[in-house]
């Protein structure tokens, strides 16, 4: 990890027992006729749409088509539970899922070239309607491939429900303006982001950088209940932090535009 690292590390000190992860709810119950496995895959598919949906559009699928497979992609799962037959992706959700959509995609193309050989309907001969929209369905969709694409769009989708979940936390506690002054200057230079922090809102600045080093350490913290919602066994997390670090180092700029 880099020496800025410290925001992902939990508070020494503070030493949390995590609850049964979403992942594993859905694992144990082992059916999708369980309600409370349902509501917690619905939730997953919910949060990690983004990441499939980039890796159908780098798969060379045009942006309706990208968002129609997604969807049919998501209800499938939830509807049939193929979960319980991923047996070497059971333990992080991230593989799961990624695996899952590679064979979603195996099975449609096999289903469409069978409609184009037939298949009791005439085919219609369909073109992109303009020279613009030609255009787009000529140029490559991204410069990465589209694992690389799942991968940086799963690990920033992490950290935006992480934020998500610092930021309710810091509204419940009646602490929004503080949120909203030391949220960009999370992963900023301590001594001038203690000097701002203060200056927007009014203290010293020795409390404005306890405050930020407070923030981060919960940042972190967040961080890590997110990622053990996405594993089945909480010692996994650690090497899914350390993972997520690999990857947003490596990453730029979005590729896909929807």
């Amino acid at each position: 990890m880099s020496d800025n690292a410290d925001v992902l590390m939990q508070p020494e000190g503070r030493r949390r027992r995590f609850p049964t992860t979403r992942w594993s709810q859905v694992i144990a119950a082992g059916s999708p006729a369980s309600p409370e496995a349902h509501d917690a895959l619905a939730v997953l598919c919910e949060t990690y749409w983004r990441p499939v949906h980039d890796f159908v559009r780098c798969c060379g699928r045009s942006p309706d088509d990208a968002r129609d497979l997604t969807q049919a992609f998501f209800a499938r799962i939830l509807e049939k539970g193929d979960f319980r037959h991923a047996r070497p992706e059971r333990g992080r959700f991230r593989t799961f899922l990624l695996t899952a959509v590679r064979h979603f995609l195996a099975n449609q193309a096999e289903h469409d070239r069978a409609a184009k050989r037939g298949g009791g309907h005439v085919p219609l001969p369909i073109e992109p309607a303009s020279p613009d929209d030609r255009q787009a369905f000529a140029s490559p969709v991204c410069t990465e491939t589209p694992e690389t694409i799942f991968e940086e769009r799963w690990a920033f989708t992490v950290l935006d429900a992480s934020m998500a979940r610092l930021a309710e936390e810091y509204e419940q506690s009646g602490r929004q303006r503080l949120f909203d002054v030391l949220r960009p200057r999370l992963t900023g230079d301590d001594d001038a982001s203690s000097v701002e922090c203060a200056r927007a809102l009014n203290m010293t600045e020795g409390a404005a950088r306890v405050a930020l080093h407070r923030m981060r350490r919960q940042f972190g913290q967040c961080l890590r209940e997110v990622l053990a919602e996405t594993v089945e066994d909480p010692s996994d997390v650690n090497s899914e932090l350390d993972y997520l670090l690999k990857v947003i180092s490596q990453s730029r700029q979005p590729a896909v535009s929807v």
